[in-house]
């Protein structure tokens, strides 16, 4: 009952289900967008990792006004629900058929920018979840190397921690623009943030890959960053500064609503799950209250 109750009460989950979107997660594309100018003439657009939708979501409003010369394409291994304007792909990020299918679906073409709101089911165990976060940024980048054109832009969430410096690092090797922001609607208690990196440029020579991930990369003495050789991550916070904070919680009902004698309405999610893991469960409860009741 506590997690349903503070979920009503989420500014910003309950904003998302008043304006359309899947997941609260949209707006923090959008507070992305807005402070960086992510989807500013673009037209060819990869969403990994992009399960329930609400950056597609975001994605598809923002390039409706030039639909028919943009595309596209949102990957998950979990089913997704149609988004109007994107083309879905079911598949593994780290499959090279999966990359091809993306290039064969932009005729050939390379994507103007790359995105990535994927993240593991958190542990707790913060430590942890910053290095299984990590490995899942780089299989991203992986693809993204095969995926984008030479000056494109490449959005993923990290976690930060300690040893965010040596993503930083592998990030700058390939994208002179590395920064580090975080969204006004991502929870202040919550360790995530967005790297942005803009201006792809690989090294001389540097052959794209997915047989030969980025995740064994070794850091040996000489790239000790320590020191004069320590990098320093830019962090911005974006988004408006003086709206609703997330940590808060707020009261479903206003003074209008008071004055007009109204309620909150509870609203539905905008998409539920497609092929949740307890719908069998759900099923056999089902099938026994018939069974009792007949």
């Amino acid at each position: 009952m506590g997690r349903a109750a503070k979920d009503k009460r989420d500014i910003y989950y309950r904003k998302a289900k008043e304006v359309g979107f899947r997941a609260r997660s949209a707006f923090k594309l959008l507070q992305l967008d807005e402070e960086f100018k992510l989807l500013e003439g673009v037209n060819r657009v990869v969403d990994l990792c992009a399960a329930p939708g609400s950056w597609s979501q975001v994605i598809s409003r923002q390039l409706a006004d030039r639909r028919d010369q943009s595309k596209i394409v949102a990957v998950d291994l979990q089913e997704m629900a149609p988004i109007e304007g994107v083309t879905l792909v079911q598949g593994d990020i780290t499959s090279s058929v999966v990359a091809d299918k993306i290039v064969q679906l932009f005729d050939g073409q390379k994507a103007d920018i790359v995105v990535s709101d994927g993240a593991p089911d958190v542990t707790g165990l913060h430590d942890i979840d910053e290095y299984v976060q990590s490995q899942l940024l780089l299989s991203a980048l992986n693809i993204t190397t095969v995926l984008l054109r030479p000056g494109g832009s490449f959005v993923a969430k990290i976690f930060r921690g300690k040893d965010v410096t040596l993503l930083y690092s592998q990030l700058k090797i390939f994208f002179p623009f590395v920064t580090c922001a975080k969204p006004k609607s991502s929870r202040n208690s919550s360790i995530e943030s967005f790297i942005v990196c803009k201006g792809y440029c690989p090294p001389a020579g540097y052959i794209p890959c997915l047989d030969k991930p980025l995740l064994d990369f070794k850091y040996g003495q000489d790239d000790a960053l320590l020191g004069y050789n320590r990098c320093i991550v830019p962090f911005v916070a974006c988004g408006d500064l003086s709206g609703y904070d997330p940590d808060t919680v707020y009261a479903l009902e206003d003074e209008s609503m008071e004055e007009s004698g109204t309620s909150y309405t509870t609203r539905a999610p905008v998409q539920a799950p497609i092929n949740p893991p307890y719908k069998a469960a759900l099923d056999a409860k089902r099938i026994h209250s018939n069974a009792l009741s007949s």
